[in-house]
């Protein structure tokens, strides 16, 4: 009975100890799990539910869908020397979540830093006016020479955009006026190919009157005609 009873009583133990001990864990849709035994780390759980031995097992999950990090106001030089301030936003996702925790200690600072090297050396390739011109087609520039340094982390780049670029306050003043002095030039231009065309209509009207003289008496009587309180 004694031996019977030291039995039970270490089963109860050995249960109570595996119930403490052993854990129900969910690996959502959205989610990959990095399995470490011991410390050391064994592979990466896809979802689903798995049990798992807390004493010597843990897990750490990584959440994989994309994710936008914003990269706040800078000021960079541009090719002409201009200091321009520029912000972006870039949009990420994780591809390998082993390398993005086990090969680096922070992810996100490594992705930031990369990104700000990414945009300054876009900038400062070019002069500010092309800066400024450019501006829309910069951010798939930012991706092809952030992208390889990015995936070093396990991550890959979706896109970047740039947000805000600041030009400083006496060459907004200057690129205004230029913009100004552009579109007057533009409508001077348009001026002078209507008044252009409108001497060669001139000239036109004037040979076709030269050849045939009747044409003013006809064009005569039908501007009269238009008007009223004229006898003819």
């Amino acid at each position: 009975p004694f031996l019977f009873g030291l039995a039970v009583a270490t089963g109860l133990v050995l249960i109570a100890l595996v119930r403490a001990n052993v854990r129900k864990l969910t690996v959502f849709e959205y989610e990959r799990g990095l399995r470490y035994v011991r410390g050391r780390y064994v592979g990466v759980m896809e979802p689903g539910q798995y049990w798992t031995w807390a004493l010597t097992t843990a897990v750490r999950k990584v959440d994989v869908r994309a994710r936008v990090v914003p990269v706040a106001g800078q000021e960079v030089l541009s090719a002409d020397g201009v200091a321009i301030k520029a912000s972006l936003a870039a949009t990420y996702r994780i591809v390998d979540p082993a390398q993005a925790i086990n090969a680096v200690e922070s992810y996100d600072t490594a992705l930031y830093t990369a990104l700000q090297l990414a945009l300054r050396g876009v900038i400062a390739a070019r002069p500010a006016e092309e800066v400024l011109q450019h501006r829309a087609s910069l951010g798939s520039e930012l991706v092809q020479q952030a992208g390889p340094a990015i995936r070093q982390f396990g991550l890959e780049l979706l896109e970047a955009d740039l947000k805000d670029l600041t030009l400083p306050g006496e060459l907004k003043k200057i690129f205004a006026q230029v913009v100004r002095a552009r579109q007057e030039g533009l409508a001077a231009l348009e001026k002078a190919r209507g008044e252009t065309a409108a001497l060669r209509s001139l000239a036109n009207a004037a040979q076709m009157i030269e050849r045939n003289p009747h044409l003013m008496q006809v064009r005569l009587l039908q501007v009269l005609g238009e008007r009223s309180g004229n006898t003819v």
